[in-house]
């Protein structure tokens, strides 16, 4: 099974404000129920990234359910980070012969692995770090087959709290799922 990889570091790993330039927006306004009290002005926020892969292209993640453009945009580039945890890929040291120290992985997402290692991985989804430790855990389940109690120890956690995280994010749980379907795995529960 190929998953689309990421030329460098991950986008989940680029500061917030670093994705938000990197980011196309578009704003428009919503049709719909609400006759008054609906909001007229071009509030709906869509961001768009382009991944450079030729496989994907690019992805937009939307928001429209306030009032407030900011606050849509905000939201918009949460989903933006979900959306890219879950669909691109990059090196991890679950992957055979990867050195850790040899392989160029960036200062954040050793920072990350170290903060969260040993930690319970329940992780709030308004935590900032959320999408970047999930994208960690997805690229090391990628690289196990799917299999949590071969990256258990690593993290230094139960392989319940690592599947916990995962099934947080309903996509992100379906894509462990097709991978350990394509290792001939039984779905996780």
């Amino acid at each position: 099974m190929s998953l689309p990889m990421s030329d460098g570091v991950h986008p989940c790993f680029w500061p917030v404000e670093e994705l938000e330039k990197r980011c196309q927006l578009r704003t428009q306004s919503r049709s719909g129920p609400g006759g008054q009290h609906r909001n007229r002005t071009a509030s709906g926020a869509f961001l768009t990234f382009d991944t450079g892969v030729p496989e994907i292209g690019a992805i937009t993640a939307e928001a429209t359910e306030q009032r407030q453009q900011a606050r849509n945009r905000s939201t918009a580039l949460v989903r933006m980070r979900f959306l890219l945890a879950v669909t691109l890929r990059s090196r991890s040291p679950a992957e055979p012969g990867v050195d850790v120290k040899a392989d160029n992985f960036s200062e954040v997402e050793l920072e990350l692995r170290a903060r969260y290692r040993g930690s319970p991985m329940k992780l709030n989804d308004e935590n900032v770090a959320k999408p970047a430790v999930l994208t960690l855990v997805l690229n090391d389940l990628w690289y196990a087959g799917g299999q949590p109690s071969l990256i258990s120890a690593h993290w230094k956690t139960s392989t319940s709290k690592l599947v916990n995280l995962v099934r947080s994010h309903p996509p992100a749980f379906r894509l462990v799922n097709q991978v350990r379907q394509h290792h001939s795995r039984p779905p996780l529960r």
